[in-house]
């Protein structure tokens, strides 16, 4: 698989991020957060909350964003747990980065179904492009990480790039995604063929006869009085 990320030494990491608060917008936020759940069922937020301290650690790096022991430390206190209850949550998902990474992190899915289907040329057309397992470019643009299933099978293989889902890939088409991203554009997400969501290539495979006919049931069980 890959190579361990490279994280920043303690003191380096709490130099930067020892002081880390909401900032106004994401105080707002975490204030209706905590507001859904009831007194005694804070640690409720757990994931929520690691997912907003990742995006605004994001917003201030310009990267997809990461989680610092220090931010981690802070969702403890403002949830009023002990910090290893929340540094369980932020390592079990892996959607909480505990490395730095690119403003863009590939995660191709290296399971059965996208490796049946050609996830080795996603993986060759990323390698290619000047991204490895594990690490970031140069540029800091990308970071790469082979993962699991990320369930979308039935459109392998598959990619998830930051909060967006790229299915049905091959070599070209990652390649053209990443090309556009550097240029920083915004490919379309979803499938990169002709299906609409997980429907069958070529379009409906099954009760074809039905597909784009007004069906009025009211003649046959009578009208609703």
């Amino acid at each position: 698989m890959a190579d361990a990320p490279h994280i920043p030494d303690e003191a380096e990491t709490r130099a930067r991020w020892g002081n880390f608060a909401w900032n106004e917008k994401n105080a707002e936020k975490a204030r209706e957060i905590l507001s859904r759940y009831p007194a005694g069922r804070e640690q409720s937020a757990s994931i929520p909350f690691l997912d907003l301290a990742q995006r605004q650690v994001g917003e201030e790096t310009n990267t997809q964003g990461w989680l610092p022991v220090p931010v981690i430390e802070f969702v403890a206190r403002e949830i009023g747990v002990a910090y290893i209850r929340v540094f369980e949550v932020a390592t079990f998902y892996t959607m909480f980065n505990l490395a730095p990474v690119g403003r863009y992190h590939v995660q191709v899915c290296g399971t059965t179904p996208c490796m049946l289907r050609g996830s080795d040329d996603v993986l060759a057309a990323c390698k290619n492009r000047g991204l490895a397992k594990g690490k970031t470019t140069p540029d800091g643009l990308f970071t790469l990480t082979e993962v699991e299933c990320l369930g979308t099978c039935a459109n392998a293989p598959m990619a998830q790039i930051n909060d967006d889902n790229f299915e049905d890939l091959d070599y070209d088409k990652t390649v053209a995604i990443l090309d556009a991203l550097a240029r920083g554009e915004t490919p379309k997400p979803g499938p990169q063929i002709e299906r609409q969501a997980s429907a069958p290539e070529g379009g409906p495979t099954t009760l074809q006869a039905m597909v784009g006919e007004n069906h009025d049931y009211r003649g046959e069980w009578g009208s609703a009085a």
